[in-house]
This record gives structure tokens, C-alpha cells and sequence, in this order.
């Protein structure tokens, strides 16, 4: 039975599946409401889990993305029946290709009537086959035990979405075993020095002589990136990462070369060096983040090693070697059986790490690099940034300088376009406390602009800054790159200052820094949302990246 004020209520199967929800961690939920699923609703309010209103499904499921990024603990998407469940499909596909423990529930029509009652009804599990990791129904004598299981498969590496279908009727049912499933007590078996695995690498690395560490999103998890730097810092080796991985390394040491993924002019200087090594480390490393450039990076794959905790489906680069273990504790294992010596000898990293500061260096008082080193100076180290697919992704994923793990969230596998947005309210939602910048382009942002809507009624400090060019101009820089006319790519002048205001936000268009970095201080102390819009000449990006 339910305790409190409410403890002669009957124990709904809603809320057997909220109390477990919640007993493994979830805080947050994110959804559109429909009649299915308004008794899962109100057993998520219940059990201490807050519900946030989205304005379409796809974003519910980012924003829920965004908070597990912050919390590290599975959230939840709320959908309705058919079209809800539907409308979610881009979001979830986004938390396959992310590696997102996400937990979607729908509702579904009653059973008694799926058979005959063809209104909204499709058959789910098969809509999102391939997109979950599995999908379940939930039936009232093992509520707590499905739920259970579908955390378990979600939190379980490589992560990943888990569908659960959840009827009305079934939600509402006095549950016939209102016993939670508790998660079980964890024991991680420390990796020792001694171990044959340690030992094995250890003499590897130790003949290298130029050995080198490209680092995935897995080395941001946990207490892994601080086992990555002590192992670069103890055998002298640079650090590339894919851009979720930005801040594994501090981007301001000297081992970091920052991130690689989408831009040619950084693949120029870092797949010559990634050639000159001797060893190469993928740590945590997944190759769905990268571009075809990276395809076969190390020619026959002998002096590549792959560690991570899970295997990543792939048929990128081949590795001589594959090591499976949790991060944290081998790194630091590891690190702790070599001594420290000088390697790169003739200061190649060092000379990489200044062409590509060069190659990316501001150069005009106004554009989007001039915005992006504003904003820079601006953001404390722990300030969470968002941002969207386009040709600002790649230019700021570049030039950014990242100082923790996990300060840069976007859509690396799937790259999905729309996504800032709610990535940033999610994290916001998930730690009120930091301050969280949300960057889109134009074409962005009037894609998902109804969760301007969201923002003002979550009554959320952000600041959104856009960067207006009147154009897809990554896409015009693809057909220009390919001899071909623009067609499709140009956008009109939205008054976005105006369309902030008109969501109940402070809104501002502005053409000089100057203007930029007045505004970006001035919403420090706002309450409510921000939104600066950055207009410029798409012409900025010609050869930028």
C-alpha cells in the first residue's frame, strides 16, 4: 500500500513501475501526455519523479538525453499511443546511436480491445525493433520485475533505449505484487597490477616509442577520464578525441590535440600523426562519431588496441587487439605499472597541436569564430554547452577548448538536427546550479522552436545564442564542394528576437561582439530564458573547417 497521506490508496501497477523506476535512480521524465498514459503520470508524480512537458516527442527524448548526461542515471520518455509513440521515433534513434540509457514507456490500447480496435493502433515493438535494445508489455504480476529488467538491459554496455508498453487499464489495476525490485548491490572487483591483461599491454607500450590515444565517449563515464590522463602523462602520449569526448583530456594540456570527427582540415594534421605512431590506444573508443576519413585510420590494424568496456559494432578499423574491461579502474592499474618516460622525441605533437591552433584561428572581429571565442571566454569551466548539426557544430567542436568531460553535449552518432534545444533544458533540468548555453543555427531552431514553449513554462534560466546565416550552409558547402548549384538551402530573415519575446523570453539580434559579449553578461543575472541571435554572411565558413 502507499504510505503517507495517501496510505489507504490502492497500489497501482503505475505505481509499482514509478516506485521502481525510482528505487534505480530515475528523477526525471519527459513527454507529451495522452489518455494512455495519464495514470503512469500521476504514479511517476507519486513516487518522487518529476514529469516535464515537451512540445513534441522527438525532443522529450533529447531532453531526457541531456539529463542523463548530467545525472548519469536512466531517465524516462512518456509517449501516447500511435502517433505519440511515432513521433518519438528520431529521439530514440538518437538514444541508440548515443549510447542513452533511455526507459520509453507508451501507453497502448487496452487488450481486450486490440484485437478489433483499429484507431491509433500499431504494433510497437515492431515500429522500434530496430532502434531498442528490447521492448516489453508490462502485465500487473510482474510489473516490478520488467521494469527492473528493462533498466538492467539499458544501463548494460554498449547503453541504449528499452521500450516498455503499458495499457490504461493495466496501469490502473490494483498491482497483485506491489513489492519494488530494488537494483542489487554492486561490487566492482578492482583490476590489479598483477593482472595477465596489465602485463600483456604494458610491454607493448613500453616498446613504443611513439605511442598515441584516441579516446570515445565511454572515457568520459565514470571516474575513467581521470585514469586517461594519468596514463597519457605517464607514457608522454597526445590525446585525440571524438567530440563527445571533448574535456576527457583537459583541452588545455599539452598532451590534448582536442577533438576529430568532421572536418578535413584537423584530419590533415591528425591522421599524418596517428601514421607516425607506433601504438595507438582507442580508448572507449566508438567509431560512429567519426567521418570517412576514419575509416581504416591504422593500416592492417597490428598496432592498434581497442579498451573498452564494451565492443562497438562496427566493420571501421580493424584492431590487433581488443581488451574488455571496466575504464576506471584499468586505466588507473595500468598507469600505476609503468614508469613514467619521455616518448615523441621530436616534439611532432607539440607541432600538430600549434598548426591546428593556427588553422582555426579567428580571423574577422565578426563571424562565427569571433562568436564561438566570445562565448569561450565567457562560460566558466563547468558551464554545460549544447549544440546543434550544422556547419557551427564542426567550426565549435573545433575551435572550443573543453576543461571537463561531459561540458560539450550534441548529437555526434546520429547527428540529428534540432537537438541543442533540448539537450540543454534536459541538462538544466538535471542541475539547476551550472549555467547552460544552448547553440543553434537557424534552420535548427525553427525546426524544433515549439520548446521555446517548454523552456518558458520549466521557467528556465538558459541562454540560447543562434547563429544566423540564412542558410543550411553546411549543406550549400557539400554542393559547392560538389560543383552543384544551391538549391534547398537558403532561409529567410526570422526575427528571432522577436519570436523569443513573443515565448516569453528576452530576445536580442546582434551584429558585433562587442554587442555579443554585452548580452552574454547581462543574461548571467535574467530570469527566464535568453535568446541572442548572431546575424553574419554564410561566406564566414568558406574553408573553416
Amino acid at each position: 500500500m502507499i504510505e503517507g497521506p495517501e496510505k489507504n490508496r490502492v497500489t497501482r501497477v503505475a505505481d509499482t513501475v514509478s516506485a521502481t523506476l525510482h528505487a534505480h535512480g530515475v528523477r526525471y521524465a519527459f513527454g507529451m501526455p495522452g489518455g494512455e498514459v495519464v495514470t503512469l503520470i500521476d504514479g511517476l508524480l507519486t513516487a518522487g519523479i518529476s514529469f516535464h512537458l515537451a512540445r513534441h516527442e522527438t525532443a522529450a527524448a533529447i531532453m531526457a538525453a541531456g539529463a542523463n548526461a548530467i545525472s548519469r542515471n536512466p531517465e524516462v520518455l512518456v509517449t501516447t499511443v500511435g502517433p505519440g509513440l511515432a513521433n518519438a521515433v528520431n529521439g530514440i534513434a538518437d538514444a541508440a546511436q548515443e549510447h542513452v540509457p533511455l526507459i520509453v514507456i507508451s501507453g497502448i490500447v487496452d487488450r481486450a480491445t486490440r484485437a478489433r480496435y483499429t484507431h491509433q493502433v500499431i504494433d510497437h515493438a515492431e515500429l522500434l525493433r530496430p532502434l531498442v535494445k528490447a521492448s516489453f508489455e508490462v502485465e500487473p504480476e510482474s510489473a516490478a520485475s520488467t521494469v527492473a529488467r528493462a533498466i538492467a538491459l539499458a544501463t548494460a554496455e554498449p547503453m541504449g533505449p528499452v521500450h516498455l508498453d503499458l495499457s490504461p487499464t493495466v496501469a490502473a489495476t490494483a498491482c497483485p505484487s506491489p513489492r519494488i525490485v530494488s537494483p542489487p548491490m554492486l561490487i566492482k572487483v578492482k583490476t590489479s597490477i598483477a593482472d595477465p591483461a596489465i602485463a600483456t599491454l604494458k610491454r607493448r607500450i613500453n616498446r613504443a616509442e611513439r605511442p598515441l590515444i584516441i579516446a570515445g565517449l565511454e572515457a568520459t563515464r565514470d571516474d575513467a577520464a581521470n585514469g586517461l590522463r594519468q596514463l597519457a602523462e605517464t607514457i608522454g602520449a597526445p590525446v585525440i578525441t571524438t567530440y563527445k569526448a571533448k574535456g576527457a583530456v583537459p583541452e588545455d594540456h599539452a598532451l590534448s590535440l582536442g577533438g576529430a570527427g568532421l572536418s578535413p582540415l584537423a584530419d590533415g594534421v591528425l591522421l599524418q600523426l596517428v601514421e607516425r605512431s607506433d601504438l595507438v590506444l582507442a580508448v572507449g573508443y566508438d567509431p560512429i562519431e567519426m567521418r570517412l576519413g576514419w575509416l581504416d585510420f591504422c593500416s592492417g590494424g597490428k598496432k592498434l588496441i581497442e579498451i573498452t568496456a564494451a565492443a562497438p559494432d562496427h566493420a571501421m578499423h580493424h584492431a590487433g587487439l581488443r581488451m574488455i574491461a571496466e575504464l576506471g579502474p584499468f586505466l588507473k592499474a595500468l598507469s600505476g605499472a609503468l614508469a613514467a618516460r619521455r616518448t615523441w622525441k621530436d616534439e611532432e605533437p607539440a607541432d600538430a597541436k600549434r598548426r591546428l591552433r593556427k588553422l582555426f584561428a579567428t580571423r574577422a572581429p565578426w563571424g562565427p569564430h569571433a562568436i564561438i571565442d566570445a562565448l569561450g571566454s565567457h562560460a566558466a569551466d563547468d558551464a554545460v554547452v549544447t549544440v546543434d548539426s550544422g556547419a557551427h557544430r564542426i567550426l565549435l567542436s573545433q575551435k572550443w577548448v573543453a576543461k571537463r568531460p561531459s561540458t560539450l553535449l550534441q548529437s555526434a552518432g546520429f547527428c540529428t538536427m534540432a537537438a541543442a534545444l533540448p539537450l540543454a533544458i534536459g541538462a538544466k533540468v538535471a542541475d539547476p546550479r551550472r549555467r547552460v548555453f544552448a547553440i543553434m543555427g537557424d534552420g535548427g531552431l525553427e525546426m524544433g522552436i515549439g520548446e521555446l514553449a517548454a523552456l518558458r513554462d520549466l521557467d528556465l534560466p538558459l541562454t540560447i545564442v543562434v547563429f544566423q546565416d540564412q542558410s543550411l550552409a553546411l549543406i550549400a558547402l557539400k554542393q559547392a564542394s560538389a560543383g552543384l548549384a544551391a538549391a534547398g538551402v537558403a532561409l529567410g530573415q526570422t526575427d528571432f528576437a522577436a519570436v523569443a519575446k513573443g515565448f516569453g523570453g528576452h530576445g536580442v539580434n546582434v551584429e558585433r561582439i562587442d554587442d555579443f559579449r554585452n548580452e552574454l553578461e547581462a543574461a548571467r543575472e535574467r530570469p527566464g530564458f535568453t535568446l541572442v541571435c548572431c546575424r553574419f554572411d554564410a561566406r564566414a565558413y568558406e574553408n573553416a573547417f
